[in-house]
C-alpha cells in the first residue's frame, strides 16, 4: 500500500491564540485537502513571535509533504511570516514587480508606500498564488505554501493553486448516533476495530436537545470497506438494546 500523503497547516497570529479572532480556516483546509486525497495530520496555531515561526517551520517542513501556512502576510508590523519563511530558508526576499503591479491594477488610487510593499515581498525563489479578492499574492516556497489569513482570501488564494497538489485517494466517511454510552460499546467496538484496521472507528460523545449521545464515525479510502464495519456495529448497537441512526456529517468527507 502507498503511504498516504501529508500535510500540516501552522494558524500564525496573537489573535488566535488570544481569543479575538476565531479561526474559520482549518475546516476548509482540512475538507479541500482530504478532496485532494492529502491527509491532514497535524495542526498548531502560533504566535506572530519570529523564533517561534522559523523553529516550527523547520520542524514540519521535513516530516510532511506539505505545509500551510495562515496569517501574518498583511502590511502591519505584526506581519512577519515572510521574514521567518525566508528565514526558515535562508533565503533573501525581494520586492516583485508582477504582485505590485497587481496591487496597482486592482486599486490605482493606492499609494505603494512601505507598509503595502510589504505584501509584494517574498523569499527569493518563491512562487506567486494568485489573490483574485485582493490582490496581494500568496506563494509557494519549496513544500511550504503561505497563504493569507482572512478566510475568504485565504479560500481564493487556495482554489488558485490546488489543481497543483498531488495525493492519493481521498477518505470518505459515514456516521451513526446512538445513545449508549460509551463504556457500553468500548469493548465490541475495540473489536471490529480490530477487523477492519483499513477503517478508522472515532467515537465522539455529545448532547443535542439535552440528549446525550455518541457519534460514531468510519472513515477509509475504500467505501466499500465502510459498509461492512457500519453495519457490524449496528448490528453491536441493538444486541446492546439501542438503535443506531444514520447521521450526516458537518462537513462531508472530512478526513
Amino acid at each position: 500500500m502507498n503511504e498516504p500523503t501529508t500535510a500540516c497547516v501552522l494558524i500564525i497570529g496573537n489573535e488566535i491564540l488570544s481569543g479575538r479572532t476565531q479561526d474559520k480556516n482549518i475546516q476548509f483546509l482540512a475538507r479541500e485537502l482530504n478532496e485532494a486525497g492529502i491527509r491532514l495530520l497535524e495542526v498548531r496555531v502560533i504566535p506572530d513571535v519570529r523564533d517561534t515561526i522559523v523553529a516550527t517551520l523547520n520542524e514540519v517542513r521535513p516530516k510532511y509533504d506539505y505545509v500551510f501556512t495562515t496569517g501574518g502576510i498583511g502590511p502591519t508590523h505584526d506581519d512577519i511570516t515572510t521574514e521567518c519563511v525566508a528565514a526558515a530558508f535562508g533565503l533573501e526576499t525581494y520586492i516583485d514587480q508582477r504582485a505590485v503591479d497587481a496591487m496597482r491594477a486592482r486599486r490605482p488610487e493606492m499609494e505603494m508606500n512601505p507598509a503595502r510593499l510589504r505584501m509584494a515581498t517574498f523569499p527569493l525563489g518563491a512562487e506567486l498564488i494568485a489573490n483574485p479578492v485582493s490582490a496581494a499574492p500568496g506563494y509557494r516556497i519549496g513544500n511550504v505554501y503561505v497563504l493569507a489569513g482572512i478566510p475568504v482570501v485565504m479560500q481564493a488564494m487556495f482554489d488558485s493553486m490546488k489543481h497543483l497538489l498531488r495525493g492519493g485517494a481521498p477518505v470518505r466517511s459515514r456516521a451513526i448516533r446512538i445513545s449508549l454510552g460509551e463504556g457500553t460499546i468500548a469493548q465490541g467496538l475495540a473489536e471490529v476495530q480490530a477487523r477492519y484496521p483499513d477503517v478508522d472507528i472515532g467515537s465522539y460523545p455529545s448532547a443535542r436537545g439535552g440528549r446525550l449521545g455518541v457519534s460514531l464515525v468510519f472513515r477509509a479510502t475504500d467505501t466499500a470497506r465502510i459498509d461492512p464495519a457500519v453495519d457490524e456495529v449496528k448490528a453491536l448497537v441493538r444486541a446492546l438494546g439501542d438503535e443506531p441512526e444514520d447521521e450526516k456529517l458537518d462537513a462531508e468527507s472530512a478526513g
